[in-house]
């Protein structure tokens, strides 16, 4: 259990203290942004890698509650509304991304589409929407800390992509925030936004045959049959 709590701890230290620090900015500036990207995904790749070996062998003995099917719903019913945000952030320009830049600040609420009318971090409540599912499924310690590592640096970055956002795209980044939520649906209940489902059906599509591939493909991938 020890190497469960340790990997976990890695794959979040290794991404809120390198990319979301001041040490990000020390690197960028010693070794250049090139040679930076180059670091840290191998960080991150080695880091996730160790969290799923880990995750795939540490016996599982330990249960806060035990598996259910009727529990096993409630991933069944988020996971298309996961797939949906996922895919759909892929179709549309969004400044939260990395290496989006916001010349036009008058244009800036102009990329609210699709998904991000929905949450500007798409992919990041995917993420979200995935571990919690999951979590609410297994039930136990080992799955908690695995899936649990996902939502902690998932939700901790949209937050901080927000704050390093804010301070590099300058009034632009104001622009976009007003009319978008990070919290999904806030800005269309506070009028701040609106559904346009016209934006909307192909990730949808998208998202519902992701959904349906992966749930086909899931035992074979995982290990681990749906019920």
């Amino acid at each position: 259990m020890a190497e469960m709590w340790l990997a976990g701890l890695l794959w979040v230290i290794t991404h809120l203290g390198i990319s979301s620090s001041p040490v990000r900015r020390v690197l960028v500036d010693k070794i250049g942004t090139g040679p930076y990207l180059a670091f840290y995904s191998i960080v991150a790749a080695a880091s996730l890698a160790y969290l799923i070996w880990t995750y795939g062998r540490v016996p599982r003995f330990d249960y806060l509650w035990l598996p259910n099917p009727d529990l096993y719903w409630v991933s069944k019913i988020t996971m298309p509304l996961a797939f949906i945000f996922l895919l759909g952030g892929f179709l549309v320009t969004n400044p939260t991304n990395l290496g989006v830049r916001l010349d036009d600040p008058t244009q800036a609420a102009d990329l609210a589409r699709g998904v991000t009318r929905i949450t500007r971090h798409p992919l990041q409540w995917a993420i979200v929407i995935w571990g919690l599912g999951h979590i609410v499924a297994n039930g136990d310690l080992v799955s908690i800390i695995f899936f649990g590592s996902f939502v902690l640096l998932s939700g901790l970055g949209g937050v901080l992509i927000d704050l390093k956002k804010a301070q590099t795209l300058g009034p632009g980044w104001g622009s976009y925030a007003r009319v978008t939520s990070n919290l999904p649906f806030l800005a269309i209940v506070t009028g701040r936004n609106r559904l346009v489902l016209s934006e909307l059906w192909v990730p949808v599509l998208l998202g519902l045959a992701g959904y349906a591939v992966a749930y086909y493909f899931h035992e074979a991938l995982t290990g681990s049959v749906i019920v």
